[in-house]
């Protein structure tokens, strides 16, 4: 499942809402998108990161913006006045990450806006499968736009990558930030989530995502093939029955009750 690329053809504006400075960008498919740098501090395993979690989430049913590559020209960025966004507007040159831009898109407050126990569960489930540190109600990652939640930012996700260490031990980490993320309070049918959700996410199906993410996102630590059959791996191992992501996003729920 091949990501669509698009050459971006006017930088508009940086977004200073998070962290890796993201800018809104114009393409040639006449899209507007969220642009995701490569030459942000975070580096290519962010937007490795952005990928493969974003494009299972979408295989998952998940509500989530379409994901592009964008071929950036830094010369785009020229009239940029800001140092901090001169850097990796220069160093971005290549394939990016852009996510589909939702204008007029709120972000989510738990205190007024409803998530029902069904969807709430599926995204705590999802973010604990791909060990999504960044869904807290400090940083939801959600916004509303049309009164459809949509889930964003996943660059901080699979943390695990930065440090595969013995990546069986990683792939069956119970992942106990889970306890922290924001619609946990709601996620009462996390077992149904499990049973529905986990068979959707074949080795062939996550191969394909894993597919979609260029080679030279993918060389810091070896070769691209290698780094490929980790992820494959390390989802597989994860997928496989018991899932301790899922029993300890179980009894983090159990807790608050």
């Amino acid at each position: 499942m091949p990501l669509k690329t698009v050459a971006a053809t006017r930088y508009v504006t940086p977004l200073r809402e998070g962290g890796s400075v993201p800018a809104i960008i114009e393409a040639d498919d006449c899209g507007t998108y969220v642009l995701k740098f490569r030459g942000a501090a975070q580096g290519a395993k962010a937007l490795v990161a952005e990928v493969i979690a974003g494009e299972l989430a979408r295989a998952l049913g998940l509500p989530i913006p379409e994901l592009v590559l964008v071929e950036l020209d830094p010369v785009l960025g020229r009239n940029e006045p800001d140092p901090e966004l001169q850097g990796p507007l220069r160093a971005s040159g290549g394939l990016n990450v852009g996510l589909d831009y939702l204008p007029g898109s709120i972000g989510f407050d738990p205190a007024v806006a409803a998530v029902t126990p069904q969807l709430a569960s599926q995204i705590v489930w999802f973010d604990a499968l791909v060990a999504n540190v960044d869904r807290t109600p400090r940083n939801t990652n959600l916004l509303l736009w049309h009164k459809q939640l949509y889930l964003i930012d996943h660059g901080a996700a699979i943390y695990y990558h930065h440090d595969w260490g013995e990546l069986s031990a990683r792939s069956h980490s119970r992942f106990q930030p889970i306890r922290d993320h924001v619609l946990l309070p709601l996620a009462r049918e996390l077992a149904a989530a499990d049973a529905a959700l986990a068979p959707r996410l074949s080795p062939e199906l996550v191969r394909q995502i894993v597919a979609s993410v260029p080679d030279d996102w993918l060389t810091s630590d070896g070769t691209a093939a290698a780094a490929r059959e980790a992820y494959v791996r390390f989802f597989a191992e994860r997928l496989t029955a018991p899932r301790a992501f899922a029993e300890e996003a179980a009894h983090a729920h159990a807790q608050l009750v």
